[in-house]
């Protein structure tokens, strides 16, 4: 399980950051608009992080969607290398 979780937070930054990544796709390769998208995504995750609840019953029920999305992306993502031989 750990694998596959953190495989599916490597391919996600992989496919963020890679040269024909997600970022590179929607600000047509331009370095600029792509660290500025970055650190504001970096940003607002800080930000989801500090404000969140501490008291709240719920909060472990997301972090186990969270767990169990990456797993499956690690998933994915060890399918897909393994099919294609590349993310």
């Amino acid at each position: 399980m750990l694998a596959l979780v953190l495989g599916g937070i490597g391919g996600t930054i992989y496919k963020v950051i890679s040269p024909d990544g997600w970022v590179a796709q929607a600000f047509g390769r331009s370095l600029s608009a792509g660290a500025a998208a970055l650190g504001s995504m970096g940003l607002v995750g800080a930000l989801a992080w500090f404000s969140r609840a501490r008291g709240d019953p719920e909060s472990g029920l997301v972090s186990y969607f969270v767990l169990y999305g990456f797993a499956a992306a690690g998933m994915l993502y060890l399918l897909q290398l393994w099919i294609k031989g590349t993310l």
